[in-house]
């Protein structure tokens, strides 16, 4: 049976669009890739974000406030090699091995790689199966692309948890 399905999920940040979409993959009996964002804290403090490989585990900064170099986010600097290296590498893996490709998120920091936007394209392009978050603000046509052409979940602290089987059964 070969899986068609492809989602967007939106909501302002925190709201837990990561979580979600971890609760979904870990309930698939099918292969996952691509990448996953999340809060890196030290000592209750939000001091950046990582990028991780679903398939492998493996785990880069996607941005550190202590990050020397590359596109400033607010407080944060954006480690473009890491997102390149570990996320966008992910998600090419991903398309190419016929994975459910995650793409957690399209955001205003994955937005600063040169090479982000047109791996989201070729995602989008072909017909692989996706689960894509997206930022809640971030005006782009890609973004309302996706919000138009494909099925689209608005995540709230009031829905959040019964997202994931909704989601879940999409897949199955």
């Amino acid at each position: 049976m070969t899986i068609k399905k492809r989602i967007v999920i939106t909501g302002r940040p925190g709201v837990g669009k990561t979580t979600l979409i971890e609760k979904v993959v870990s309930r698939l009996p099918i292969p996952v890739g691509g990448m996953l964002t999340r809060e890196i804290r030290k000592c209750d403090h939000r001091v950046g974000f990582s990028v991780i490989d679903v398939a492998t585990g493996t785990a880069g900064v996607l941005a550190h406030i202590h990050q020397q170099n590359g596109p400033k986010m607010g407080r944060y600097r954006v480690n473009l090699s890491d997102l390149e290296q570990i996320g966008i590498a992910a998600v090419d893996h991903a398309l190419a091995a016929g994975s459910l490709i995650v793409i957690d998120e399209i955001g205003p920091m994955e937005i600063t790689s040169l090479k982000f936007i047109p791996m989201v394209e070729r995602v989008i392009e072909s017909d692989a199966p996706f689960i894509i978050s997206t930022h809640a603000k971030l005006d782009l046509p890609l973004i309302h692309r996706l919000r138009q052409e494909f099925t689209l979940y608005r995540v709230k602290l009031g829905n959040r948890d019964d997202l994931v089987e909704q989601i879940r059964t999409e897949f199955t």
